[in-house]
């Protein structure tokens, strides 16, 4: 069996071409919708589809981070980077998560000081362009998120995130116009109240971005069911007569692998070699997403 698998690091390029793609095709989508929020907002007389509009310019900026982060992710170890360039995703993704907080803060801020300060209610026309802007971005929420979990991104989880807030923005607002366009006189200050209350959400969701993103530029270890299958799969090889330690951490796309093979302890250090590689081989070869592996050969204790 080769000792040597390029594949594996092509289709680690692979996921992260297709990722990046979908994170430009949002771009997109970004771009139309602040153009339609600020139209919107401007025309009705509504700060909270200003505020959205506002938010969907920063989605613009923190998703070309977020491509940023995948072609560089995409590219192959080297002299400098024997581990590859994965880490880029989770910075990416950490970004991301910055600037969510800080758009919960900014919104919120405003929010506030349009509450206090008298102003014209809605025009009950923002309400239809609200709802289209719900469903799309509900819909490229999931369809992102979905892509997130199929190719173990952090960075597009994040994404997803940052799409989803977009959408609970929007919703908040359309219900806080509503109010204010029934209620009329008094009621000026509901999609304000609205755009405050989507604050929550949006810190919230930051902050989860904001964990995940870190605890992968940390080396959290990766969860307890994919160990175990890293552990079924090394042991279905000849002459591994058990397992010690096995740490899996994520590394952007993939994962690496530092796993510790007990064999018999009468074998040639050539034999130990070969079943090493073999170990290696059987976890690359996977579906796994496994990136790298380190093979640790210790003796078996005698029966």
């Amino acid at each position: 069996m080769p000792h040597h698998h390029p594949d594996h690091y092509a289709a680690i390029q692979a996921r992260a071409k297709v990722a990046a793609r979908l994170v430009l095709r949002g771009i997109a989508l970004n771009a139309v919708l602040a153009v339609a929020k600020f139209t919107g907002g401007v025309l009705g007389s509504t700060y909270a589809l200003i505020a959205d509009g506002v938010e969907s310019l920063l989605d613009i900026a923190t998703s070309t981070l977020v491509w940023a982060g995948f072609k560089w992710a995409a590219r192959p170890p080297d002299a400098d980077h024997p581990y590859g360039h994965g880490k880029a995703e989770a910075v990416a993704a950490f970004a991301v998560a910055l600037v969510i907080l800080g758009a919960a803060v900014w919104i919120g801020r405003n929010a506030v000081h349009e509450i206090i300060t008298p102003h014209r209610g809605p025009h009950w026309a923002t309400l239809p362009l609200l709802a289209a802007i719900v469903i799309v971005k509900t819909y490229f929420s999931r369809r992102m998120s979905a892509e997130g979990r199929n190719t173990a991104s952090t960075a597009l989880g994040a994404e997803a995130w940052h799409h989803f807030s977009d959408a609970v923005t929007s919703a908040a607002a359309f219900v806080g116009i509503a109010v204010a366009v029934i209620g009329g006189a008094g009621y000026e200050s509901a999609d304000d109240w609205g755009a405050l209350l989507a604050c929550g959400v949006i810190g919230w969701n930051g902050v989860t971005v904001f964990r995940q993103a870190l605890g992968d530029i940390m080396d959290t270890a990766a969860p307890s069911d994919l160990e175990l299958e890293v552990r079924r799969v090394a042991q279905t090889v000849a002459g591994v007569v058990n397992l010690d330690k096995c740490r899996v951490r994520k590394s952007g796309l993939s994962y690496l692998v530092d796993i510790h093979v007990r064999v018999d302890p009468e074998l040639t250090v050539a034999a130990g070699h070969e079943i090493a590689h073999a170990v290696k081989d059987a976890l690359l070869l996977s579906s796994l997403r496994i990136g790298d592996v380190l093979v640790h050969i210790e003796p078996a204790a005698p029966a």
